[in-house]
């Protein structure tokens, strides 16, 4: 069993995790952090490394919002604008024109949760890659999981010190290679053998 946090277009690492696991367990009934994976990507972009933050709606509840019970920020036209970022990074990477039309809907809307975008977004994108999700979803908040405790994949930073086999990357040239950005940067690039690049990649310790 492996436990994750819904995220955002999860980073490279998180995803090679997700497509390792036979059994994927999403953490629902988590607290929602400021300033982690569950509301933002990064993606290799002509300025460097660009991030594309989901704004939140705020809530005067008085108490910790669940992050199933996030929405986002719908005034700020968001998603068309990270659909706009997204098509100027990758529109010369060699499968963007192939993928295009099968992510264009994620960015359909700004009303919406946050959490079940984020599951939408890991659904389309295990078909995407070719790779089989099965998951199910926490009852309650798991304090001591026994199974593989990915959840840290959630934080802002966890590269580990990790390895990252080069590929070609649109922006190389300007700014080196850029590892672990969103899954997106190896779909884009890679295409068909993404999910080749993802099983060969060495995973560090699912412990905190």
């Amino acid at each position: 069993m492996d436990l994750f946090i819904p995220t955002y277009f999860p980073d490279i690492l998180h995803f090679a995790a997700l497509v390792r696991s036979k059994n994927v367990i999403f953490e629902v009934c988590d607290n929602y952090q400021k300033q982690t994976q569950r509301n933002r990507t990064y993606i290799a972009h002509a300025q460097g490394v660009l991030p594309l933050i989901v704004p939140i709606k705020h809530k005067t509840t008085g108490r910790r919002l669940k992050s199933h019970e996030v929405e986002s920020e719908h005034a700020f036209g968001w998603a068309t604008n990270h659909w706009k970022s997204i098509q100027t990074a990758y529109r010369t990477a060699p499968f963007f024109e192939f993928y295009e039309d099968e992510l264009a809907d994620l960015f359909s809307s700004e009303s919406i949760t946050l959490q079940a975008h984020n599951l939408q977004i890991i659904e389309r994108l295990m078909q995407l890659i070719g790779a089989d999700l099965n998951y199910t979803r926490t009852a309650s908040y798991q304090n001591n999981f026994s199974g593989n405790d990915w959840r840290y994949f959630g934080d802002k930073k966890h590269n580990r010190n990790v390895n990252f086999p080069h590929y070609i990357q649109v922006f190389e040239s300007y700014n080196g290679f850029i590892p672990n950005c969103s899954v997106l940067d190896v779909l884009f690039n890679l295409g068909p053998q993404t999910l080749d690049y993802l099983q060969d990649l060495s995973l560090p310790s699912n412990k905190h």
